[in-house]
């Protein structure tokens, strides 16, 4: 049997064939970057994104039919458009888009809701307000609000079906804590009216046929981008662990059916988030972030000029046995889980005159892997479970000596996943389980070999006790920004 996986991120989008062997062929990709009109802005052109995803899907296919179509997308970006005529009433806005920050601050003075301004909540409601002027129109039945994959399945489906599913939900900032349904008390807030959301389904199970692609292959699954990387590195028992090491850092942490109490952030600074869902049974996970991972590479490729490609960073790096006491702080955006102090920046410290540019690049690719353990700890400290291996994938995975820094500091092996974009393999396993490709979740990960296991050799180069006082130094360089909580 052969699914097709439609994989839509934040720079890109991809299709491709994902087999019984767990391989994938079949591979199309086109760029699909944002705009970023102003500073803190990020839009983008849903109906160019949609053209996109339809020309690799038919390439994809090409090759011969699919039995299943699985979906995974970026997170909380929002799409606001017309039923009665399939267009955005506007530019969709990007996770990343910061011009919600006010209104953030706002609901939580007003009603004591803590939304974050990369959630779809604060957008939706900004959307209405500035590309509808009829205040009554606004709650028109002929109104859409969903997130990239609402977005992507409603085109697919020619509009038969405007569905999200657990994963997606969770994380709007719209739903009941354990995310399997809409919170009236928040919409009624914020104005916004359940008949212009998806409905909320499984992860794993038919929703619809794609009757926009040839053939029109049936729809079993959708998932966002970091729970079908879980489950594309097979962590679906509890204590299983991936980091996805792309421009930023994100980890998840499968736990299991415990549903949590809220939707909070917890002490430890992780989130809890749904893994997915199959037969109305919801496992969940929790979630730690890395603003900054390999933006890091960038800075040296594109800012500095230490390196000229992101892979020359690993030969440089390997060049010295240590960073002669270097140390960085990937803060270039603020420090995300556990310490969320957005007035963080980047920094360097242990410079002398004897400090080299292979130095300095091992201090980033240290400094990265110095905030994934951090990371580790926080979901240790959060879920109670022991975490005994990291797995990785993400660009940043196929550097060796990255690698190798983040066993040797977290003091744990890091399985390596076979192929970097683990999201693709992941949809491909959660449409495969229900169209009946594999018998369930767990033949369909089994079905995972080619990882390399990386150990740790031994103390890293900057101990944990460094690196926390690395860490405390750069903090609070802009004060302003360092007060601000989500």
């Amino acid at each position: 049997m052969r699914t097709l996986v439609i994989d839509v991120g934040t720079s890109g989008l991809r299709a491709a064939i994902v087999h019984d062997d767990a391989t994938v062929t079949d591979l199309h990709y086109e760029e699909s970057a944002p705009n970023s009109p102003f500073a803190g802005l990020v839009e983008f052109d849903a109906t160019e994104m949609f053209a996109a995803v339809q020309r690799v899907a038919t390439r994809a296919l090409e090759s011969g039919p699919a039995s299943a179509v699985g979906i995974t997308t970026q997170r909380a970006s929002t799409i606001v458009w017309r039923a009665s005529t399939g267009m955005p009433i506007g530019p969709a806005i990007g996770w990343q888009d910061l011009r919600t920050v006010g209104e953030c601050m706002m609901a939580r003075a007003q009603h004591g809701f803590n939304f974050a301004p990369n959630q779809t909540a604060t957008k939706a409601v900004w959307m209405l307000n500035n590309y509808i002027a009829d205040e009554a129109e606004r709650s028109s039945d002929d109104l859409r609000i969903g997130t990239v994959e609402s977005w992507i399945v409603w085109n697919l489906t020619q509009g038969a079906h405007h569905v999200t599913d657990h994963t997606n939900a969770a994380v709007t900032g719209l739903t009941v804590p354990t995310g399997d349904a809409w919170n009236p008390t928040i919409l009624n807030a914020l104005g916004l009216h359940e008949h212009q959301l998806p409905r909320i389904v499984d992860t794993i199970g038919y929703i619809g046929d794609a009757t926009s692609l040839p053939g029109s292959p049936p729809i079993h699954a959708i998932a966002g981008d970091q729970q079908a990387s879980l489950v594309g590195q097979g962590c679906i028992s509890p204590g299983m662990t991936k980091i996805t090491f792309g421009t930023g850092g994100m980890l998840n942490t499968f736990v299991g059916e415990p549903a949590p109490q809220s939707a909070k952030r917890n002490a430890g600074g992780t989130f809890p988030i749904v893994a997915f869902s199959h037969n109305g049974k919801i496992s969940y996970a929790t979630e730690g972030i890395m603003l900054s991972a390999g933006t890091n590479i960038e800075w040296l490729r594109d800012d500095m000029g230490l390196i000229s490609s992101a892979s020359e960073s690993d030969a440089i790096a390997s060049s010295v046995a240590t960073t002669d006491g270097v140390v960085y702080v990937p803060a270039l955006l603020g420090l995300g889980t556990p310490f969320w102090d957005y007035g963080a920046r980047g920094a360097l410290f242990g410079i002398t005159r004897g400090t080299t540019r292979a130095h300095t690049v091992r201090a980033v690719l240290e400094g990265v892997a110095h905030r994934g353990v951090d990371l580790v700890d926080a979901a240790e400290t959060d879920s109670g479970l022991p975490i005994s291996e990291i797995r990785i994938d993400g660009g940043m995975s196929r550097n060796a000596t990255f690698v190798q820094a983040l066993a040797d500091a977290a003091g744990r092996p890091v399985r390596v996943s076979p192929i970097s974009e683990a999201t693709t393999l992941g949809a491909g396993f959660l449409a495969g389980a229900s169209s009946g490709q594999w018998s369930d979740l767990a033949a369909a990960t089994s079905a995972l070999s080619g990882a390399t296991v990386v150990q740790p050799l031994g103390e890293p180069g900057i101990s944990r006790q460094q690196w926390s006082q690395a860490v405390s130094r750069a903090r609070s360089w802009i004060p302003d920004l360092s007060a601000l909580d989500f």
